[in-house]
């Protein structure tokens, strides 16, 4: 097993091209392997400038697949991404926050990742690179099951792009678990909206943990749309949620759930 921590590009796709494992935090990779040796080397992925900082753009913001969460809780953003900085405060202890990555979160493509529902709620896009060139992909496209993501051999995530948000956008974070933290979640939802004096505008809401991937509710956005306070959250307003029934909740207790941290989070931002 060997330890890559290119540069350039050019050397991650000749790692790649040699079967190495992509890491940057690797606090996923590690725990999944066990006791398992490694197939082949690592590639570590934090030392490439492609990969490094947060940065506005002309259409918004850039993640590099190296920032960590700790590096999004320090970040000036705007409120639009508070509910993304709360589900970084979610994510494992301190420790964990600090090496851990929002790239590393999505391409683990687990359907309890924290990070998902808030950049669903942002209309986050992820940035492929391979040889051939550069493509972005709707994060709504990329995580296709759970630990399966639209990635195809040889290419690499570089970074999450967030476009513009608009003016005045606000959001929020709930996730409830069988404890306040170090906790896989039961269920979670991020709500983004735009309070207007005629109503909300611009309303999205995503939920995670209560389907193979993490969903927006289209549905419950359009008919808050234009609406002044908290409604009543129905079961048709859950459409296309699919839980599971386990260990940590039942099927209807997960709905249930959803429903009330829903309104309760539509009150608070009132």
């Amino acid at each position: 097993m060997g330890y890559i921590r290119p540069t350039r590009l050019t050397d991650a796709f000749d790692a790649l091209d040699a079967g190495a494992s992509v890491i940057a935090g690797g606090t996923d990779w590690f725990p999944a392997r066990g006791d398992r040796i490694a197939p082949g080397p690592m590639l570590d992925v934090t030392s490439l400038a492609e990969c490094r900082g947060i940065a506005q753009t002309l259409d918004g913001w850039r993640i590099g697949a190296a920032v960590t969460w700790s590096d999004v809780i320090r970040a000036k953003l705007p409120s639009a991404f508070d509910a993304l900085k709360a589900a970084a405060r979610e994510v494992g202890s301190v420790q964990i926050q600090n090496v851990a990555t929002l790239v590393g979160n999505i391409c683990n493509a687990s359907p309890a990742a924290d990070g998902v529902p808030p950049l669903l709620a942002l209309g986050a896009e992820v940035e492929v690179q391979a040889r051939a060139g550069e493509r972005r992909v709707p994060l709504a496209d990329f995580i296709t099951g759970p630990r399966k993501t639209t990635l195809s051999a040889g290419e690499l995530v570089t970074a999450l792009h967030i476009p513009n948000v608009p003016e005045g956008a606000v959001s929020a974070f709930q996730k409830l678990g069988a404890r306040r933290y170090l906790v896989i979640s039961v269920a979670m939802v991020a709500i983004q909206l735009r309070p207007t004096p005629t109503g909300w505008k611009d309303v999205r809401i995503a939920v995670g943990a209560c389907g193979p991937v993490a969903s927006r509710l289209s549905a419950l956005e359009q008919r808050l749309t234009g609406t002044t306070a908290a409604p009543r959250v129905t079961a048709s307003d859950l459409v296309p949620l699919s839980p599971i029934s386990d260990i940590r909740g039942s099927d209807g207790y997960r709905l249930d759930t959803v429903a009330t941290m829903i309104e309760r989070m539509l009150a608070d931002l009132s």
